[in-house]
């Protein structure tokens, strides 16, 4: 079933079907730019472009081209030079949103930060055994 929603491209309103998140109209318009793109790309000579120059030679807009690389419509082993920034710190990528050093960063601080709750939860866990001690007064067993 569809969903209303904006289009990124117009802001017009249109019926989501699909993960498209461009309406019919602007979704032309882009496999309109994806062959002017693709055409450039096909040609010997074009194959090691880089998307400045891509961008420049086609008037196709940067962002678009990135978005044909990450949705892997033009693909880097066909295209060596095509790379695009890294969502967290710019290094040029050929696939993914992270570069290896963001993705181990981040990796690295996921498994710290469940260390860190399994200590927590540890210690918890001993507070509670803690606090359930055992008295007896006058030969009678009391629980606090």
């Amino acid at each position: 079933m569809g969903q209303l929603d904006n289009c990124k491209s117009c802001g017009k309103l249109f019926v989501r079907t699909t993960a498209n998140e461009v309406c019919p109209e602007c979704r032309k318009e882009e496999e309109k730019k994806f062959q002017i793109v693709y055409e450039f790309m096909r040609k010997r000579v074009n194959r090691e472009a880089t998307i400045p120059e891509i961008t420049e030679a086609t008037g196709v807009e940067e962002d678009l081209i990135i978005k044909f690389v990450r949705e892997k419509r033009l693909r880097a082993s066909q295209f060596p030079n095509l790379s695009y920034p890294c969502e967290k710190c710019g290094k040029d990528i050929q696939e993914g949103k992270l570069c290896e050093e963001c993705s181990k960063e981040l990796s690295d601080a996921l498994a710290y930060q469940d260390q860190i709750d399994q200590v927590e939860e540890r210690n918890k866990q001993m507070e509670r055994d803690r606090t359930q001690t055992y008295y007896s007064v006058k030969g009678q067993n009391k629980k606090n």
